[in-house]
């Protein structure tokens, strides 16, 4: 069974686990909004609770925008969720401001004790953007790319590393000017911006998941089929909606987008914003479903965890794809 709420959409979703549970974030929008497209402005964060990932416990609505005015007035989007050396848990998310229209993201920090009820940490954000990365420019694009943190403990040593979806101003093509952008902090409240680990091959790389796998580094991302350079379509083939990674030997890179099909696409936007976690059984991949059928309605739910095989090299395969390639109908 798939986790589905009788009365919201769900759609973007991050995992961390504290014991024998799996604790689920999913972004949450009333379907008495009606129009499944205006869900991102009606935003709020849902907690569940699961010991296998496929049988979830509703918790209810644990973060939404503040009441504001305030930076994070507009939404709260996706993020992570990482626990500290204070031993407290620590929610990384994007914000945006309705005075802004909600056009310029901004990543913000809350805590919690419990991973149900979160405190905000401070007044304002705690990363803003800045250079190299790219204003809100609008005939570039729509809005300002600064969101989907992914925070982690730095594999060399003490601190964190923060992986986030942004863009580059100096790279001509729009749609190579994606990036997966870094910071660091030493103590998760004090964040340096980094230059970006990547940029290129796609206009936007979403949702970026970073995790060793193989002996080699991998960096979730996923993108739409409008926002693929030539490049990409060059080598990559027919452009599509979907899930694929990035490969390389640190997380600070050099990164290169792994060989094509994507890992997880269809013919129509069939799941989106996945996400591995690792069990005792293997990796696991879970992410919205979003259409059912092409021209079908939203789903809005939850997918069951589905196998991922580590093959040569740290290249990776949905178990149920085999060795013939992905699975498009």
């Amino acid at each position: 069974m798939t986790f589905t709420l009788a009365d919201r959409w769900l759609w973007d979703s991050w995992y961390v686990r504290d014991g024998d549970l799996w604790h689920g974030y999913f972004l949450e929008a009333p379907k008495a909004i009606g129009d499944p497209e205006q869900r991102h402005w009606n935003v709020s964060i849902h907690h569940a609770t699961s010991p296998d990932l496929v049988e979830w416990t509703s918790l209810g609505t644990c973060f939404r925008p503040a009441e504001g005015p305030a930076w994070d007035d507009g939404t709260t989007w996706t993020g992570s969720v990482v626990r500290g050396d204070d031993g407290r848990w620590h929610l990384f998310y994007t914000g945006t401001s309705r005075a802004e229209r909600c056009l310029k993201q901004r990543i913000g920090h809350a805590v919690s004790d419990d991973l149900h009820a979160w405190e905000r940490v401070g007044d304002g954000p705690a990363l803003d953007i800045g250079p190299p990365y790219e204003e809100h420019d609008p005939a570039r694009w729509h809005d300002r790319a600064f969101r989907d943190p992914w925070v982690m403990g730095d594999p060399r040593g003490a601190g964190w590393l923060m992986f986030f979806t942004a863009r580059r101003g100096d790279v001509a093509d729009t749609r190579s000017a994606g990036a997966i952008g870094l910071a660091t902090s030493p103590d998760l409240l004090a964040w340096r911006l980094e230059p970006p680990v990547f940029t290129g091959g796609f206009g936007e790389l979403e949702v970026p998941q970073v995790f060793e796998a193989g002996g080699r580094w991998v960096c979730l991302f996923c993108t739409g089929a409008p926002y693929w350079s030539q490049e990409s379509r060059d080598a990559l083939g027919i452009a599509r909606t979907g899930t694929h990674y990035l490969l390389a030997d640190d997380p600070r890179g050099p990164w290169t987008i792994a060989p094509g099909p994507l890992l997880d696409a269809a013919p129509f936007p069939r799941r989106y914003a996945a996400r591995i976690v690792e069990t005792e059984a293997g990796l696991r991949l879970l992410g919205f479903r979003w259409f059912d059928r092409e021209g079908g309605p939203f789903v809005g739910a939850i997918s069951d965890p589905e196998p991922v095989e580590v093959l040569e090299g740290g290249l990776l395969r949905r178990a149920e794809d085999g060795p013939a390639g992905p699975d498009l109908g």
